[in-house]
């Protein structure tokens, strides 16, 4: 590994990866699901627990529930380490370890600690520009969930919807390009938080249609987890997890 790194001082990205390759990410992130089963399970269950707390929490309050649920996922990549390194010591043949897995930051701890920093950063610009929204477009008092979904469903105050969406929009595309495989890189080859999310920007653009298949499935899956009173995310985000391992592997060189 040292090696590869004096002879590429830069990780060497794929291009062209096919339309199709995030479907065999996933068939991929499954076999990893079943081998790690319990283990992978564990952060599946944190990744429930925490969406239906924030859920049960603000309920109420769907300006901050929106800011509060979208945030969570834009910082689901780093919370799925774990799961990467389980998709890791797949490969090698080894038996998963949950110890390990929760422990397994610290082998990159400085490269993690800029990423998670930068990470913070976006969500709070995030959740500060989402509050503006609601102040500035939204009309009339705050809904209870069950409204707020039905106007959304009926297009109701469609000028707060746009802007929302445009909003949200940027802030998940953005995130997503630095993220699809910095963490997994940092993990594999203890590279800094920089070169990690440059490198994986540019495997975004240079395989942009697949990389918006990906982020499509993502988003599907991860609504038909909330739809399930996030009961799907137990298998939902491990199954996600483990397939960004393999998204990995495709896009960057060894």
């Amino acid at each position: 590994m040292a090696i590869e790194h004096e002879t590429h001082p830069f990780p060497v990205i794929r291009s062209g990866v096919p339309l199709s390759a995030p479907f065999e990410w996933l068939r991929l992130g499954w076999d990893d699901l079943r081998t790690g089963g319990l283990t992978s399970l564990f952060y599946g269950f944190c990744f429930a627990t925490g969406g239906l707390f924030f859920f049960l929490s603000f309920r109420h309050a769907v300006q901050l529930l929106t800011a509060l649920t979208t945030g969570f996922m834009l910082i689901g990549p780093f919370l799925a380490i774990g799961l990467y390194e389980i998709s890791r010591q797949h490969e090698l043949g080894e038996k998963p370890n949950l110890k390990d897995t929760l422990a397994v930051w610290r082998r990159n701890l400085a490269g993690n600690g800029v990423y998670s920093l930068i990470l913070v950063i976006f969500y709070l610009v995030w959740a500060r520009a989402s509050l503006v929204a609601f102040a500035l477009f939204y009309e009339g008092g705050m809904p209870s969930v069950e409204n707020f979904i039905g106007q959304i469903l009926k297009f109701d105050n469609l000028e707060f919807l746009l802007v929302y969406l445009a909003i949200g929009g940027f802030f998940a595309v953005l995130v997503f390009a630095l993220s699809v495989v910095s963490i997994p890189m940092m993990l594999d080859r203890n590279e800094d938080a920089i070169t990690a999310m440059l490198a994986s920007a540019i495997a975004f653009v240079r395989n942009l249609p697949a990389m918006l298949v990906w982020a499509a499935l993502i988003g599907m899956l991860g609504l038909v987890g909330m739809a399930t009173a996030f009961i799907g995310h137990i298998v939902l985000m491990p199954l996600i997890g483990h397939a960004t391992w393999h998204a990995y592997r495709a896009l960057v060189q060894p």
